[in-house]
């Protein structure tokens, strides 16, 4: 189920990027496309222009003139021509021709900077989209490995083509295609990787809680299925012995009745734990004296410590206070000194401490005992968790008071932990600020 559940994130977020990639792209594709074609045109009509001026008649200067010197040359073809000055050299950095036709689309005039064969002009005439209009039009075309971008001026006599050497600049938009595959195609590697570290790292809470709710419910199961089972049996033997006096009796009922206080004690922390984990954001805290609250739970565990023979030596600062809910600590420092109660050995010893550390309380409890395994100590707080069943049902535990005390201490933005020495003591500290 998390497999699936992972690929199905990895699957999503992978088309997200690839297709917001593919978008970014485009658009960078567009982009330097259209500049590209702006370029290239601005270019065409440049040269375009040029071939207007001096291979028109009305603008060709007369020879006479240009041999006495006293013609002059247009002035669109001043300083535009190629390096040196040339008049008949067409401007810009592209190589370029021209070709004149009448109005059947024969050739008659042909003009280039470079020696090329009538075949050729022939050739590049083909490639034109010959329409009749009135307008200037554009087109590309590829002849013998290279591009070419050709105008169409139309004319009363026929039509005048300018092409243009482009190359160079497809060439730019072939190779930033290519970069864009090959770019692409590293990053959705990438990506993929990234994309299952961090759904590997998303899943692993979920699946975590899964697994504690599946342990969670077989826990429960199991602790509701003993005092069931032993209810059951003892109405049976109840039923059996319909005759026979309440009195003579009683010994059935006692068990019922110690079993029903066993599981109603499970359900009440069961809905503790639930209330504690709904009110984290609706209760309120407050300073209180924390002194006085461990103090007032030592006198009423007293009794108890004293009836099972065992040492109590507690250290209290006074006058420490914390910012909390002064009746959810009461009931996490009950909790821990009725654990150290239970578990510590006949005539051992419970010791409990509460001073201040830099800018913390630190409540210590700790007994002499069997003390807790290292394996043990990151899972004690867990619900139902017990290192020993069989001793922790002997004491009428269920394994949900160190997971209460966890989830309050939690929710006061503190720390709960254990240190043990196995078999000598085993001891729990409770920082809050």
């Amino acid at each position: 189920m998390f497999k699936k559940l992972r690929n199905r994130f990895l699957i999503v977020n992978l088309v997200s990027i690839s297709i917001m990639m593919l978008v970014a792209f485009a658009t960078i594709y567009i982009i330097t496309y259209q500049n590209v074609q702006r370029e290239t045109n601005m270019e065409l009509f440049k040269v375009s222009d040029f071939y207007h001026g001096p291979y028109n008649s009305s603008k060709m200067p007369r020879g006479d003139d240009r041999d006495s010197g006293t013609g002059s040359l247009p002035s669109d073809s001043i300083g535009n021509g190629a390096p040196g000055g040339d008049p008949n050299s067409p401007p810009g950095r592209s190589v370029s021709f021209m070709i004149k036709t009448d109005s059947a689309w024969k050739i008659t005039d042909t003009n280039s900077r470079f020696d090329m064969e009538e075949t050729f002009y022939a050739e590049a005439l083909q490639k034109v989209d010959k329409v009749d209009d009135r307008d200037r039009k554009t087109g590309q075309f590829s002849l013998d490995g290279t591009d070419w971008a050709y105008v169409i001026d139309p004319s009363s006599e026929g039509h005048m083509i300018v092409f243009i050497d482009v190359t160079a600049q497809q060439g730019i938009l072939t190779n930033l295609i290519y970069t864009f595959a090959v770019v692409g195609l590293f990053m959705v590697i990438v990506i993929y990787f990234l994309s299952r570290y961090f759904a590997n790292r998303s899943i692993a809470p979920v699946k975590e809680a899964f697994e504690k709710q599946k342990q969670f419910i077989a826990d429960a199961s199991h602790e509701l299925k003993t005092p069931l089972a032993i209810i059951n049996t003892n109405t049976d033997v109840l039923l059996a012995n319909r005759e026979d006096t309440i009195e003579n009796q009683a010994k059935w009922l006692h068990y019922i009745k110690s079993e029903t206080e066993r599981m109603s004690g499970l359900t009440n922390d069961l809905l503790y734990l639930t209330q504690i984990d709904d009110s984290r954001a609706s209760m309120i805290h407050s300073k209180f004296n924390m002194s006085d609250a461990v103090e007032t739970i030592i006198l009423t565990m007293e009794a108890v410590i004293f009836e099972k023979n065992i040492s109590l030596d507690y250290s209290i600062e006074p006058q420490l206070t914390v910012h909390g809910n002064s009746e959810q600590i009461k009931q996490v420092i009950l909790i821990l000194l009725d654990n150290a109660v239970k578990y510590s050995r006949a005539k051992g010893s419970v010791n409990v401490s509460l001073k201040k550390q830099n800018h913390e309380v630190v409540l210590a409890v700790s007994n002499t005992g069997d003390g807790i395994a290292p394996e043990h100590l990151d899972r004690i707080f867990d619900r139902f968790y017990r290192t020993d069943a069989s001793r922790a049902r002997k004491h009428g535990g269920h394994g949900l008071g160190l997971a209460i005390a966890r989830s309050i201490v939690e929710q006061h933005k503190g720390e709960i932990y254990a240190r043990s020495v196995v078999g000598e003591s085993a001891t729990f500290y409770v920082r809050l600020s």
